[in-house]
């Protein structure tokens, strides 16, 4: 039997990953509008927009799962972050930046039910950087000058 934390921890990360996906399609696409009215006229302005909204889409995101993690972990019974002694916003901000990219240092640690989160947001981030160099790699075909 599968406890009640956890099966509370799946449906509050499904929501969560519903969440930062509309976030990252939406961010997407109004990049996309944005580029499509500038055209051609200014490349490398273009292309570092780019980079800096797609950054600044992947912080929103981030700052997500740290708000969940934040407003979770004073649910005892569905874990928390273990690795420091009064969790500020800014020690879940960094558990969940490690988590995203999955670089994982290990200092923070999720504890309980609260991990499937933690797996789950490793394996959202990997994803959507994928999107997002995906993304940047059809703009920069699109405005990076080319030698004919």
């Amino acid at each position: 039997m599968i406890d009640h934390a956890y099966v509370i921890m799946m449906f509050l990360t499904a929501i969560m990953v519903a969440v930062v996906v509309l976030i990252h399609y939406e961010g997407l696409a109004l990049l996309n509008r944005q580029l499509a009215n500038i055209g051609q006229r200014a490349r490398r302005p273009v292309i570092l927009y780019s980079i800096f909204l797609v950054i600044l889409l992947h912080l929103v995101e981030i700052t997500c799962f740290a708000a969940a993690y934040a407003v979770l972990s004073d649910w005892q019974h569905l874990g928390g972050i273990h690795g420091t002694q009064q969790p500020q916003f800014f020690d879940y901000f960094y558990f969940s930046i490690i988590t995203y990219s999955s670089l994982g240092f290990g200092d923070l640690v999720a504890v309980g039910a609260m991990r499937f989160m933690a797996g789950v947001e490793g394996l959202v981030g990997l994803v959507l950087i994928g999107w997002s160099a995906s993304f940047t790699y059809l703009e920069m075909q699109r405005y990076w000058p080319t030698r004919e």
